[in-house]
């Protein structure tokens, strides 16, 4: 009877928590099209953001190549089928896998960081002074983190899958003495816009889940110091979550339609 019992008061606080995050996310959309606009704090949130994130990215994006590479190259040497490598490399990498690690490992850079970050201002109480003064802390806080993931998370995907192709090309070309040339041409012609767009839009909902978790955990922290740490860590699972189902939707309509 208890464990029914605690099992049914953590779905009712699951789903509480998830109307609770729908409202902040309608709060953003009536706040973020309102002046004043915040573009000095935005271009500084997406520096921060992105500019900091190349290097993991880039390292991620490198290591994804050159694992995928090399683990799919035995398998089509047994069909005699290396020359697909480029293209099945490049599908995969551009639609699927670079977009959701990539969009992992931002959630662990990005989204722990804006939810230790907002949930120390909040039990510091620099959000309330905030209040006090005048100043809208949600459009200064939230509204500028949020779009900041939505527009640096593409940028940062397009790169790491760059950089993922050119870690599949380097190994292509070290143990199947493919030139870079013939590997990115065989690339190219297999990449069609039917691949490429569904996978940027989808990273765009990356970057906004990102974003919205992240400072929905922040912003409402509560316990103290302690629980800083649990808006950091709890930001990474739901975000974590949320990327899959978005996934799982977007393949399922990118099915539907392309």
């Amino acid at each position: 009877m208890n464990s029914s019992n605690t099992i049914l008061t953590r779905t009712k606080s699951f789903f509480a928590e998830i109307g609770d995050m729908t409202l902040f996310a309608g709060r953003f959309f009536r706040e973020v099209f309102s002046p004043p606009f915040e573009f000095k704090e935005l271009l500084r949130q997406c520096y921060n953001m992105g500019n900091r994130s190349l290097l993991l990215v880039g390292v991620t994006g490198f290591i994804l190549g050159l694992v995928f590479t090399l683990q799919s190259r035995p398998t089509l040497l047994q069909f005699g089928a290396q020359s697909w490598m480029a293209s099945m490399v490049s599908l995969s990498i551009v639609r699927e896998i670079g977009p959701v690690v990539i969009a992992l490992i931002c959630a662990g850079r990005i989204g722990s960081g804006i939810g230790a970050e907002l949930g120390s201002m909040r039990v510091t109480e620099q959000i309330d002074a905030m209040e006090v003064s005048g100043t809208n802390p949600f459009k200064y806080l939230v509204v500028t983190r949020i779009v900041a993931t939505t527009l640096m998370l593409p940028l940062l995907i397009i790169m790491g899958d760059a950089i993922a192709l050119l870690g599949s090309a380097l190994i292509e070309n070290l143990k199947g003495d493919v030139s870079f040339l013939l590997y990115f041409n065989q690339v190219f012609d297999a990449l069609k816009f039917s691949d490429i767009i569904p996978a940027t839009v989808k990273s765009v909902f990356f970057g906004f889940a990102i974003g919205l978790v992240g400072c929905y955990k922040g912003y409402y922290c509560s316990k103290g110091t302690v629980g800083v740490g649990e808006a950091s860590n709890s930001a990474v699972v739901y975000i974590s979550m949320l990327l899959f189902v978005i996934d799982f939707i977007a393949v399922f309509v990118t099915d539907i339609f392309f």
